[in-house]
């Protein structure tokens, strides 16, 4: 499991508008090269938006559907990458310094097919690693919606 935390200089409901526009995922989740779509209940539990991953001849569409949903506080997600298998994502919001920051916890675990299966602590290192870079992006973008 690949756990991430970051203080984002902005109030939850700003991070949590960026969270909520799932046409944003390409510009804050690492490895996204393009949101195709995304169902118009996102973020409701069972929505989906659908993505690529990688570029030319290395590039894979997957999607990813809400698990469940606490408005303001809490995102489930998993994540679909076949071959691959999928991933469960949980993104949480606490208000931190009053309500002008937040603190974004994001963990990730491996739930099906290859990844499940190779899961290991070098992965869940890959995967932490990766997930500081996304919650830059994150934070960049949820200070600038605020501007």
């Amino acid at each position: 499991m690949a756990r991430n935390c970051r203080v984002i200089a902005a109030p939850r409901d700003a991070v949590w508008r960026t969270l909520a526009d799932g046409h944003s995922y390409a510009d804050w989740v690492v490895g996204t090269s393009e949101i195709r779509s995304v169902d118009d209940e996102w973020p409701a539990p069972g929505s989906r938006l659908h993505y690529t991953v990688g570029r030319g001849p290395l590039r894979h569409e997957g999607h990813t559907e809400v698990v469940a949903v606490e408005t303001g506080q809490r995102l489930q997600l998993e994540a679909h990458a076949w071959p691959m298998g999928s991933v469960h994502i949980d993104i949480d919001l606490t208000d931190a310094d009053g309500a002008e920051s937040t603190v974004v916890t994001m963990v990730e675990e491996p739930k099906r097919g290859l990844l499940a299966r190779l899961h290991n602590p070098l992965g869940d290192a890959v995967l932490r690693l990766r997930n500081v870079e996304a919650l830059r992006r994150l934070a960049k973008l949820s200070t600038e919606e605020r501007g």
